[in-house]
């Protein structure tokens, strides 16, 4: 094709017409002849103008369009004579009934091969032919869009740096034209440049140069502007005697060229309970100039991963030596923890640093049951849980401990875990003569620390004095009185423990198994004297079951040996 474009003629062809013998046309373009076949409107492919498609049919029974031809004219010369279209493909039901030009037959201008002296709007006669003879010439059954398609061929927004943090929208438009498909630059256009979002700008007017580029103002993208799409759009339309069509492109900044700098940061605890001070610290140097310090620039801070959305994140500013100190107040919950230092600012680039942080969840320890046993045995029970979390799934097995006060301090005597996934009640016990007691749980990574507050448990020491067994020795049969004194600790002294119920125990020889042959009570002044049959040697004692008040008396060492004769 030639360099340079021509114009479509202005000027009347002086050619000779072909002679086409029609009946006389209507206003529409259509034939006023009585006849059953009937063509619709000739259509130019927008996509490939150097053709075009028509529909043509016929209303005569048991007959069919057998033959379409056309021909492209431009007043009253013709410029190409179709002889034939060919069906539209069968499988496409919007195209029955319709006849395209062959790709041989494909429009072109005459300095590509073709008949078309130059771009611009052609007449495009019909003729069909039925099966049973019938015809029927439709003149301008449509119009021959044979003018440029305008397309974008480049539309881009550049790549905003650190040091220039602008979109600059530029691009070419170019004309594909008819027939040859040959791409030629569009210069003297107006193209119109918009953005549309985040938010909508006025639209500016650009003009193509000699090679059909162009380039808009820049548009200043901030940071945050990556997070909620920055889309522009570029847009010609065109309606001349060269050019027709309307072609748009969006494009995004989805890319950038951010400054690239070495962040550090380390925290002043491992773990922090709710509401405590987390100080995090470090400073942002330059690889690329020596590792100098970054003043003046942006730092964010959080505790908890940003995935989780947990925490409210903290900038600050580097000082003049590139450091920077942040302060956060932690906030206990199921996915706090840890503390992340990142960007805030898409055009300065660091790796995030991420640091482990322990922020216990609040939790409760609640005593369902309390008791000191006559034996000499505390027991408590309770539950353990989180405060405020309603799911009571524990990561790790929880440690209490039951504490007793010993000379003014608190001394642990018994341990117990909980862990959730199997239960949340637990059962601490030691052996203990009462006292003040309290239940603890110690803050671990998982929970802060919570206690039970402290509780009194109290009984009675008791024993037994003076025990004696006779007489001795003792015939087999005989009966054996074990004699002794009761006593409990009251009101801080060993006092005669009155009218209490005690037993009379037997070990025979060998044997290290004490059975009860005999029950009492002591008299008003503790004094016990209980009488059993002796069936074999051994050892006797007097033991006391402890009641709500007192604990069972200590066992005697060995008892009084009878010889049973």
């Amino acid at each position: 094709m030639r360099a340079d474009l021509r114009l479509p003629l202005t000027a009347v062809l002086t050619a000779v017409a072909l002679a086409v013998t029609t009946a006389p046309a209507l206003a529409d373009g259509t034939s006023a002849a009585d006849t059953p076949v009937g063509i619709g409107r000739a259509v130019t492919d927008d996509t490939q103008r150097g053709t075009f498609r028509v529909t043509a049919w016929t209303d005569a029974a048991q007959a069919k369009v057998t033959a379409v031809s056309a021909r492209i004219r431009q007043g009253d010369t013709v410029l190409a004579d179709i002889p034939a279209l060919t069906p539209a493909p069968s499988w496409d039901p919007a195209l029955v009934n319709t006849f395209v030009l062959p790709d041989s037959a494909t429009m072109k201008l005459v300095e590509d091969g073709g008949g078309i002296p130059a771009l611009g709007t052609y007449s495009i006669d019909v003729t069909a032919t039925d099966s049973l003879g019938n015809k029927e010439t439709r003149t301008d059954a449509g119009q021959l869009d044979f003018r440029l398609r305008p397309e974008l061929s480049v539309f881009t927004l550049g790549k905003p740096t650190y040091a220039d943090r602008n979109a600059r929208p530029a691009g070419t438009l170019v004309g594909i034209q008819p027939g040859s498909g040959d791409v030629v630059p569009l210069a003297g256009e107006t193209v119109s440049v918009q953005r549309i979002t985040p938010v909508k700008t006025p639209a500016q007017e650009v003009f193509t140069d000699g090679s059909g580029g162009f380039a808009g103002a820049p548009y200043p993208v901030s940071t945050e502007e990556f997070d909620h799409a920055s889309t522009f759009v570029a847009t010609f339309t065109g309606d001349s005697a060269q050019v027709h069509g309307r072609t748009e492109q969006y494009r995004q900044v989805h890319e950038w060229i951010p400054r690239k700098v070495l962040v550090t940061a380390a925290s002043d605890k491992r773990r922090a309970l709710n509401g405590e001070t987390v100080t995090i610290s470090g400073r942002m140097t330059d690889p690329a100039a020596g590792n100098a310090p970054v003043p003046h620039h942006p730092v964010r801070v959080r505790l908890g991963a940003p995935r989780y959305g947990i925490g409210t994140p903290v900038t600050v500013l580097t000082g003049a030596d590139g450091r920077y100190v942040a302060r956060l107040v932690a906030a206990s919950g199921k996915e706090a923890g840890g503390w992340t230092v990142d960007s805030p600012d898409r055009y300065l680039s660091y790796d995030p640093v991420y640091g482990a942080l322990a922020i216990p969840l609040e939790s409760r320890t609640d005593l369902t049951s309390i008791g000191l046993s006559a034996d000499g045995r505390v027991t408590v029970s309770g539950t353990f849980r989180a405060t405020y979390e309603k799911d009571p799934s524990f990561p790790v097995a929880q440690y209490l401990q039951l504490e007793q006060s010993v000379n003014g301090g608190w001394k642990r005597i018994a341990t117990a875990y909980v862990n959730s996934s199997y239960y949340t009640d637990f059962t601490l016990s030691a052996a203990s003569r009462g006292g003040w007691y309290r239940v603890r749980h110690l803050t671990t990574d998982q929970f802060a620390e919570s206690g039970s507050g402290s509780f009194r448990l109290v009984r009675n020491d008791t024993r037994i004095v003076s025990l004696n067994a006779g007489p001795e020795p003792v015939a087999k049969g005989g009966y054996v009185t074990v004699t002794g004194g009761l006593q409990h600790y009251w009101d801080g002294a060993w006092r005669a423990y009155g009218n209490a119920p005690v037993v009379v125990q037997f070990k025979a020889k060998g044997s290290t198994a004490w059975k009860t042959v005999a029950s009492g009570r002591s008299t008003a002044a503790g004094k016990v004297s209980v009488k059993a049959k002796a069936t074999a040697d051994g050892s006797w004692r007097i033991h006391c079951f402890g009641d709500h008040r007192h604990f069972n008396s200590p066992a005697s060492a060995g008892g009084d040996y009878i010889d049973v004769r």
